[in-house]
């Protein structure tokens, strides 16, 4: 028999299970519990278990994902957090690379550090570039401080000496000083958790990974006691932001590489969908409860990058979060959720989050004690949600509550009716995402204009095809159980670990030996880490080198082969060099000298073939449940459309806008500018009509 599999996805307003056992799925949602997160985790999988007429002890593997790592950074509720560094560099958080993300604000504001500057120290010790020893570590001044952080009752301690990635002696020799000294205390060091040139990047990402280590290690702690108290006896595995899953211990270890666990996720469904439908051009639109997340798929495959941002106070502009150092999938993401609330700003603009309700006290309309209009209060006034089967069911919707919310905060001002004031707020959101997706396509060098877009998450097929027409995309697929797409994605993600650490060499003083020694070594770590995971499973191996030119301030990543490596390669590295600069940049610069600066090893489980989805005869014959009244924003008046159950619609069966599509997880809005069509797997695709959108 297939092995039973679940998954959760922890959003900032919605839990999502999924259970799945060979081709045979059970998926829910139930809200989000902040306070105490594991209790929304098991009513939701005690409900599914209960559905699916399954025990804990009958799951096999449990794969997880949460944003507590994320929302504990930007809400500042991580640990009592200190940090060691060389003697003269304790300031390095503040000053950051020095750069200014808004050269003209003359009141621009970072975000603050996690650690203040009295938690902050530095040690006599130092370390060249080249990794020797020009002031021996001052043990003594360890000990002191260590005594001081015993009476400051501090949680956890980053530790980031400079060099330490080319040298990590004395770093080893302060974790094992802080172990002894202070057993109970979570110790982070630079060289395991960022082991990178650039000292700003590498200590702010060990010092955030330390900031969220006790609360993420608390809590899958507490899940895994919990699980097993249930009766789960299976394998857990945790969604890391690169798109893969890792084992319980590593993801205690590394916290830091679970902050976007559930985005990634959702891209891992993309890629599988993307498979299926034969789609080498694919913008992936998933928008939950909480945010909105935006990636372009190109040949089933989203872009990965090593660096990401965290509580960036400016929302587009780099340079403006917390630089964290780890392995992500490309993407931008925006406060535009379901929970995002709207209100009127000081010249009388609807804004739109990115502030949430999130699920406490939750949108207006949920009846808990909300009274700030959502983006779900709007779609609510809007006639878009079915107010007595939302969420399955389980959340009877007060359409009262959102109409007073909306008028109170946004009508009232604008001298608008409710349903003209919700339409405002509809139609900024949607302008809000398709502002943040076009200016993610121009970074990519790509126009949306030519993507598909498969769009999920329990708030995106209300909106995907709304913003289909403002970006200008003619099709747009709604996967079945696309509510909680993320979920399923954790299911079909790989397992993997993927490892980046600075190493510097010219290639016209090229090693192979050195190269291949240092590499080797990687790559028996990674596979090591990653087979206490995949257990027998195949792994496959991916290389990568980041280069640039000598002098150049950034590199790019060239894909390498495996090795062993010979003297012979340094024209092969120069080659495929130079091709990804000329793809990137539409040069080369002839007779420059080139360097490798980092080396990347990512090891995985292989992933498996996918059958296309075969074309379908369109037919008529799809019956509506009834009508509903939403509100049309353009004439300005209320319009009768049909709605329809999914449940009850077949392959083939066409549906023509406008209508609405109604299921437990998510409602789909076909607008008067698509026809949609069921296709074989069950996928909701709407195709743009003849006259421009």
């Amino acid at each position: 028999m297939a092995e039973l599999k679940l998954s959760v996805d922890v959003g900032g307003t919605f839990t999502d299970v999924v259970l799945r056992q060979g081709d045979k799925s059970w998926t829910t949602k139930v809200l989000t519990t902040p306070r105490v997160p594991e209790e929304g985790v098991l009513a939701g999988i005690s409900e599914i278990l209960a559905s699916a007429r399954r025990r804990f002890d009958d799951v096999d593997i449990f794969v997880h994902g949460t944003t507590l790592a994320t929302n504990a950074i930007i809400e500042r509720r991580g640990a009592r957090t200190a940090l060691l560094t060389t003697q003269g560099f304790r300031d390095v958080l503040e000053m950051g690379t020095e750069s200014r993300f808004d050269q003209y604000d003359l009141e621009l504001v970072r975000p603050a550090p996690v650690v203040p500057r009295p938690f902050r120290f530095g040690v006599p010790e130092r370390m060249d570039a080249r990794g020797l020893v020009r002031v021996p570590l001052d043990e003594q001044a360890v000990l002191e401080i260590a005594a001081q952080l015993e009476r400051e009752s501090v949680e956890a301690v980053a530790v980031s000496f400079l060099h330490a990635y080319i040298n990590p002696a004395h770093e080893k020799a302060v974790g094992t000083l802080l172990a002894s000294r202070l057993p109970h205390v979570a110790v982070s060091l630079s060289h395991e958790v960022c082991p990178e040139i650039r000292e700003y990047e590498r200590t702010s990402t060990t010092v955030l990974n330390a900031y969220v280590q006790p609360l993420m290690d608390r809590y899958l702690d507490q899940m895994e006691q919990r699980l097993i108290e249930a009766g789960f006896r299976g394998a857990i595995a945790l969604m890391t932001s690169g798109g893969g899953l890792t084992s319980l211990s590593l993801a205690r270890r590394f916290p830091i590489r679970m902050v976007e666990s559930g985005p990634a996720g959702g891209a891992i469904f993309a890629c599988q969908l993307a498979k299926k439908f034969d789609e080498t051009k694919v913008l992936a639109f998933d928008m939950g409860g909480t945010t909105a997340k935006l990636t372009l798929l190109d040949d089933f495959s989203p872009t990965k990058n090593r660096f990401f941002e965290v509580d960036r106070t400016a929302r587009f502009l780099k340079g403006s979060g917390l630089p964290i150092r780890i392995p992500v999938v490309e993407m931008v993401e925006i406060g535009a959720g379901g929970g995002s609330i709207a209100r009127l700003d000081l010249m009388n603009r609807i804004n739109v989050g990115p502030e949430s309700a999130s699920s406490d006290p939750g949108p207006a309309c949920y009846g808990l004690g909300g009274e700030k209009p959502t983006v779900s209060d709007a779609d609510l006034v809007l006639g878009f949600l079915d107010p007595d089967r939302f969420s399955g069911n389980k959340i009877a919707l007060k359409p009262e509550l959102a109409r007073d919310a909306v008028h109170r905060a946004v009508g009232e001002g604008l001298g608008l009716s409710p349903h003209a004031a919700a339409h405002g707020i509809y139609e900024m959101v949607c302008e809000n995402m398709a502002s943040a997706a076009r200016a993610h396509a121009v970074e990519q060098g790509a126009a949306a204009e030519h993507y598909t877009m498969i769009a999920f998450g329990g708030a995106a097929p209300v909106h995907a095809a709304r913003l289909a027409e403002k970006l200008r995309i003619g099709r747009v697929i709604i996967p079945r159980s696309a509510g909680v797409g993320s979920a399923i994605g954790f299911l079909d993600a790989p397992v993997s670990f993927e490892s980046v650490r600075s190493f510097t060499m010219r290639l016209d003083q090229f090693d192979p030996e050195r190269l291949d020694t240092f590499v080797s070594a990687m790559s028996n770590e990674v596979r090591a880490w990653v087979s206490s995971a995949a257990g027998d499973a195949p792994l496959v191996e991916h290389r990568q080198a980041y280069m640039r030119y000598l002098g150049q301030g950034h590199e790019i990543p060239v894909t390498i082969p495996q090795g062993p490596y010979k003297a012979s390669d340094a024209e092969a590295f120069r080659a495929v060099f130079e091709e990804a600069y000329q793809a990137q940049f539409d040069r080369v610069i002839p007779y420059a000298e080139i360097e490798i600066l980092s080396v990347c090893v990512l090891v995985s489980t292989a992933t498996q073939e996918l059958a296309l989805v075969p074309p379908v005869g369109r037919i008529d014959g799809a019956k509506a449940r009834g009508t509903v009244e939403i509100y049309d924003g353009q004439a300005n008046r209320m319009r009768t459309v049909p709605i329809y159950d999914r449940e009850t619609l077949t392959s083939g069966m066409r549906i023509a806008g406008p209508a609405i599509v109604a299921e437990a997880e998510t409602t789909t809005v076909v607008t008067a500018n698509f026809d949609a069509h069921i296709d074989a797997i069950g996928s909701i695709v709407l195709e743009a009509r003849e006259q421009k959108i």
